[in-house]
């Protein structure tokens, strides 16, 4: 499913930003979570990615899991590119490897959805206010909307 959206989405406006039908989405989730063959090609874009962005949400933990929630936080503010990205290597070494790749990719994918983001309205700041929150897991006591505000 991801590299199915990394082929297709370049040009789908608003894609894990606009919301498809909760009832295609439930088809589709079951239609996976029962193994049966999907052809992604007959399924609306919105709908692809609403099901891949809601996996992400509904991974045990997150994502970024094995560290706590205010340490990825604190990367965000280091205040230079060079110390930022020193801090978020110093994070991922911390994470089993799986939690490592899997992300990789993503970052892959919302890179070339940003490219044409003339067309399909995805700046790398509304993929990061859509994104980040399915993949890190909030602190009891963060609110979803502090939360975006912190991270964007």
């Amino acid at each position: 499913m991801l590299s199915f959206v990394n082929q297709k989405r370049s040009f789908t406006e608003g894609i894990f930003r606009k919301s498809a039908s909760i009832k295609s989405c439930r088809a589709l989730q079951k239609k996976l979570n029962c193994g049966d063959t999907v052809n992604l090609n007959e399924e609306p874009m919105l709908v692809i990615s609403s099901v891949l962005k809601d996996f992400l949400q509904n991974i045990q933990g997150s994502i970024f899991s094995s560290s706590p929630y205010d340490k990825w936080l604190d990367v965000i503010d280091q205040g230079n590119e060079e110390d930022t990205t020193t801090a978020t290597q110093r994070q991922l070494v911390q994470l089993p490897r799986a939690n490592v790749i899997f992300p990789q990719y993503h970052f892959g994918l919302f890179y070339n959805i940003e490219q044409p983001s003339s067309s399909n309205q995805m700046t790398a700041y509304n993929l990061s206010v859509c994104i980040t929150p399915s993949m890190l897991c909030l602190s009891n006591s963060g609110s979803s909307e502090n939360f975006t505000k912190q991270v964007t």
